[in-house]
């Protein structure tokens, strides 16, 4: 049986990038594809051409900013939208669902703006709830994935320039601390276990550098995390580039990771 082959992708809007993703799957067949910034309404989400690629899609979004969507091969199940814990749901950058029997959680992290700014702030207390939600629902011994837009680049060897760049709100201390709480909940980074130490590889490559991508001016900040029992199982992870470099195409591109059955 084939592995189970999941990935990441935030989109910088869905309809913009409608036909670059349905190329893709096309070409990549993954049994899930999570969906970030897809920066439109539900009432405007372009639900029936990946239906008709073979997939199954769930979605919320909101106009012109944020927005996920989690697209399957399965039938979802069990399928939920932004936290349960009181506060703000911000349903527009959170979703689960159970796919092939396993949980997922597909996030929209903040970005937080700047250091000295309420928006940071909410992108600490977002991790902060975060971790909160997967103390809540899940087990840590039990098979979880975590994945999308994290904006949060973990280790130097996550950026261009390491040494420029520290205190940026995706690269700055306190979002470390942050992201490290849920790490420390039971997670493994499942891209490094397969490529450790191994510097260069990002996910993110900003419009305004010139031949980013070819001059290895990036980021990693999107990811795929699972629980110890499933991580053990991942057999490859790997980030497409090419894709970065297609006709207009996101500033982020696809990551993927594939588990044995």
């Amino acid at each position: 049986m084939a592995d189970w082959k999941i990935a990441t992708f935030n989109t910088n809007s869905i309809r913009a990038r409608l036909e670059l993703v349905l190329e893709w799957l096309a070409r990549e067949k993954p049994d899930v594809l999570a969906l970030q910034e897809t920066k439109a309404q539900d009432t405007d989400f372009p639900s029936e051409p990946l239906q008709e690629a073979g997939y199954h899609v769930i979605f919320r979004g909101q106009k012109a900013h944020a927005g996920v969507a989690i697209a399957s091969r399965s039938q979802p199940q069990e399928v939920a939208f932004g936290f349960d814990d009181g506060g703000e749901p911000d349903n527009a950058r959170l979703i689960r669902a159970v796919i092939d029997g396993i949980p997922l959680v597909n996030t929209y992290v903040p970005q937080g703006r700047s250091p000295d700014s309420e928006h940071f702030q909410y992108k600490l207390e977002w991790l902060a709830r975060v971790r909160d939600l997967f103390e809540r629902h899940y087990e840590p011994d039990a098979p979880l994935v975590w994945l999308g837009d994290f904006n949060v680049a973990p280790e130097p060897i996550d950026v261009h320039d390491p040494k420029e760049l520290k205190g940026h709100v995706a690269f700055h201390p306190d979002a470390w601390a942050a992201l490290e709480r849920v790490r420390a909940w039971g997670f493994v980074d499942v891209f490094r276990r397969h490529h450790p130490g191994e510097a260069g590889q990002y996910t993110f490559y900003d419009y305004r550098v010139r031949n980013a991508v070819d001059r290895g001016i990036g980021w990693r900040v999107d990811h795929i995390w699972g629980t110890k029992p499933l991580a053990a199982r991942s057999t490859r992870a790997w980030i497409d580039l090419e894709a970065r470099k297609a006709e207009r195409p996101s500033d982020h591109t696809f990551l993927v990771a594939e588990f044995s059955r």
